[in-house]
């Protein structure tokens, strides 16, 4: 689970082992890392006693809030930076993902054959959760497909470690103390071991829950008296099913649809700040992916592009935005829709994604910022992160241009802004 994600996920790569995903740490910086490897043993012994400060600090912190001082000590004692969780946080990859590269590594046949039969394997539990909490077991299955390929891949570092090396860093401290403190708490009340292992980021289970989400949502669903979201399944899909529910998920909707866009759609109606009611759309001229009329009923929904006006379009309801609380990038949210549509037995896209799309590179979304910027076109700077005030720059472009207005950054628009 990435709820604390504040950048575009679309632009980076998750911890976990497959997509996006899911949809962050360090001690220092990247360029301040490697100075302190080639610094002289006694200035690494002064970085050293900093941690071990800091440590005896957010020690003496957590046994005044009243957690196990047992437990406490038992965690934080020997503890140290882990330099490789500050490599993966300050790793940023050079090129985006495609909506077309992203989809293919989510959603494979042979994850959706895998999911098809844990969904009858433990149908008589998802049922009871999905009654309780109004989530479909589809749903659930799908998630747990994305975060840990179905409980394959929990994690393999230290979670207090981890969290302890983030937390001591200048860059998120505020927030991975806040995780470190939690995972205390998690630990003072017997639901996890203090040598747990999580991901480099401290998310943990067969949903990758990171600590606060853990503390706020986890549930007991086998009565145990353990949250156990390693070993009980009951726990977990319980878990996953009350941040759903939490979330505002609609048990009577599903995620969303592919759709048929009409020749000379206003793309500028589509994205996720406007909704309108399938009657609206319909008038549009806007129908289901094989080209029947949408569905008679009184739901809303809003039209997104992933790839641009050259890729397929999907209608999104409500529970889009539910899947967006738990990782916040729109390729995630499709790729969960779109599991869970497989595993129930309905078939791929009406409208694959181009192939022929490329990634842009860090270096060029940076410098498509720059030239709209000089075009007069704000962008909120020139950082290589796409983000909603770029894109909202990308679509003034085009409407001055008269392209179609997807807000959809290419190397085709940055090679016809270039030439201008």
């Amino acid at each position: 689970m990435h709820v604390w994600q504040k950048f575009s996920p679309e632009l980076y790569v998750s911890e976990a082992p497959m997509p996006p995903v899911r949809h962050a740490t360090l001690i220092l910086g990247s360029l301040a890392l490697t100075a302190l490897l080639a610094l002289p043993a006694g200035a690494q012994d002064s970085a050293s006693d900093d941690f071990s400060t800091w440590l005896l600090s957010l020690k003496s912190e957590a046994m005044e809030s009243g957690l196990n001082g047992d437990v406490v000590n038992r965690a934080l004692d020997g503890v140290q930076p882990i330099e490789r969780v500050i490599e993966l946080d300050r790793r940023q990859p050079e090129f985006s993902l495609t909506f077309s590269k992203y989809l293919s590594g989510a959603i494979s046949d042979k994850r959706v054959a895998q999911g098809k039969e844990l969904l009858i394997k433990h149908r008589e539990l998802l049922s009871s959760v999905s009654q309780k909490f109004g989530v479909q077991p589809r749903f659930l299955i799908a998630f747990w497909g994305l975060e840990t390929n179905f409980g394959q891949y929990f994690g393999a570092f230290p979670l207090v470690g981890a969290l302890a090396t983030l937390a001591h860093d200048k860059r998120r401290a505020k927030f991975f103390r806040a995780q470190l403190l939690a995972a205390l708490q998690i630990m003072s009340e017997g639901d996890i071991p203090v040598d747990v292992k999580s991901s480099w980021a401290g998310a943990m289970g067969n949903f990758q829950f990171i600590p606060t989400t853990y503390l706020d949502s986890a549930i007991d669903g086998d009565g145990d008296g353990r949250r156990d979201l390693w070993g009980s399944l009951d726990d977990a899909f319980s878990s996953a099913a009350n941040y759903l529910s939490r979330s505002g998920w609609n048990p009577e909707l599903t995620w969303g649809r592919e759709v048929q866009l009409p020749n000379g759609f206003d793309f500028a109606l589509a994205g996720l700040d406007t909704t309108k009611s399938l009657a609206e759309w319909q008038t549009l001229g806007v129908r289901r992916a094989d080209g029947q009329n949408l569905p008679g009923v009184e739901v809303s929904g809003s039209i997104i592009v992933p790839s641009g006006h050259r890729g397929p379009a999907f209608m999104v309801y409500s529970n889009f935005n539910a899947i967006m609380t738990w990782n916040r990038s729109i390729f995630y949210a499709i790729a969960i829709g779109h599991l869970s549509d497989r595993i129930i037995g309905k078939g791929g896209l009406v409208t694959p994604p181009p192939v022929d799309d490329k990634p842009m590179s860090r270096a060029q979304s940076m410098e498509l910022q720059s030239l709209l910027t000089a075009r007069g076109f704000d962008t909120g700077g020139a950082d290589g992160v796409v983000g909603p005030k770029t894109r909202r720059a990308i679509r003034a472009y085009q409407i001055s241009e008269g392209l179609p207005p997807d807000s959809y950054p290419s190397l085709n628009l940055l090679e016809r802004i270039r030439n201008q």
